[in-house]
C-alpha cells in the first residue's frame, strides 16, 4: 500500500484547494514527493509538513515570495525578523480596526440622536474643541469641488469626518477639522454650549436656521459668544441622502459678562 497521498488527498487532509497547492508548486516553493507512472503528484510526511508551514506563514501575512526567498537562502534569524514584523503589522491592522469600529459605533449613535433630536435646541456642557485649520474662504463664496481640490494636500478623510465651519465674524469662514492629541490651530474652550441640529437639502436653507438659531438665543436671553461653529456630519446622509445633516454652536454666557475668548494658534 502506498504510503504518500494524492493532491486531492493532500488538500482535503490540509483543508485547502487542488489549485492552490498547485499554485505554490509553480511559484517554486512546493513540490511532489514524487509523480507516479499515472502523472499523479503523490505527497508524503515530509510534504505535508513543508505545506503546514507554508500555509502557516501565508497565514501570518507573508507572501509567496517572501516564503520563497526565505526557502531559498534564509536563516533562522531572517525567520524571526520576518515574523516580528508580521506581528507589527497586525498590531496596526487591529489598532485601524478599532479605530473603524469606534467611527461605526459613532455613526451609529449620531444616527439615534439625530433622529430624536431632529430641528430641536439644547444647552450642553462640552469640553475643549481643538481644531486644525483646513482652509479659509468667506461667506459669500459656495464650496465647490475645485476649492476642495486645491486643498488636496490637506485633505482630511472627508467621508468619516465633521467639518467644522468657523464664522469667527465678518465673511470670514474657517474649515476645520477636530485634532486629538496634538496642538491644533483652533482651541474652543470648555463651557456650555447652545446646541441646535438640523438637517436641510441644500446651503441655501443655512441662512434661515442661523437666523432660527439667533431667534431662540435671543427668545431665552442667552448670550452667545465667541465664533458660531456650524458643524456638518456629512457620513450621516448614509441613512436619508436627499439631506445634510449639520449641528450649530455657540458658547452661552449666562452672566453676560462679555465675549468668549477664543484661541487661533498661527
Amino acid at each position: 500500500m502506498e504510503k504518500e497521498i494524492t493532491i486531492s488527498e493532500l488538500a482535503k487532509l490540509m483543508g485547502v484547494s487542488v489549485h492552490q497547492i498547485r499554485y505554490f508548486e509553480k511559484k517554486g516553493i512546493f513540490i511532489p514527493s514524487y509523480i507516479d507512472d499515472n502523472q499523479y503528484r503523490m505527497y508524503g510526511i515530509n510534504e505535508i509538513y513543508q505545506l503546514a508551514h507554508i500555509l502557516l506563514l501565508r497565514n501570518v501575512g507573508l507572501s509567496v515570495q517572501t516564503i520563497r526567498d526565505w526557502y531559498d537562502e534564509g536563516t533562522p534569524d531572517d525567520m524571526q525578523r520576518l515574523l516580528e514584523q508580521s506581528v507589527s503589522k497586525m498590531e496596526a491592522e487591529i489598532d485601524r480596526l478599532r479605530t473603524l469600529s469606534g467611527f461605526i459605533c459613532k455613526v451609529l449613535d449620531e444616527k439615534e440622536h439625530y433622529g430624536q433630536e431632529a430641528d430641536s435646541f439644547q444647552v450642553t456642557q462640552r469640553d475643549q474643541l481643538v481644531l486644525f485649520s483646513w482652509f479659509e474662504t468667506d461667506i459669500e463664496t459656495e464650496l465647490d469641488a475645485r476649492m476642495l481640490a486645491k486643498q488636496s494636500d490637506t485633505l482630511p478623510a472627508l467621508f468619516k469626518a465633521d467639518i467644522h465651519y468657523v464664522y469667527g465674524g465678518g465673511n470670514r469662514v474657517l474649515l476645520c477639522t477636530e485634532m486629538h492629541d496634538i496642538e491644533g490651530d483652533i482651541v474652543l474652550p470648555a463651557g456650555e454650549y447652545l446646541s441646535y441640529r438640523f438637517t436641510i437639502h441644500g446651503v441655501e436653507d443655512l441662512e434661515q436656521h442661523f437666523n432660527q438659531f439667533q431667534a431662540f438665543a435671543d427668545h431665552s436671553s442667552f448670550i452667545l459668544t465667541g465664533p458660531r461653529i456650524l458643524v456638518e456630519k456629512s457620513y450621516l446622509s448614509l441613512f436619508t441622502q436627499e439631506s445634510i445633516f449639520y449641528e450649530l454652536l455657540a458658547r452661552v454666557n449666562r452672566n453676560g459678562n462679555g465675549a468668549m475668548k477664543w484661541e487661533e494658534n498661527r
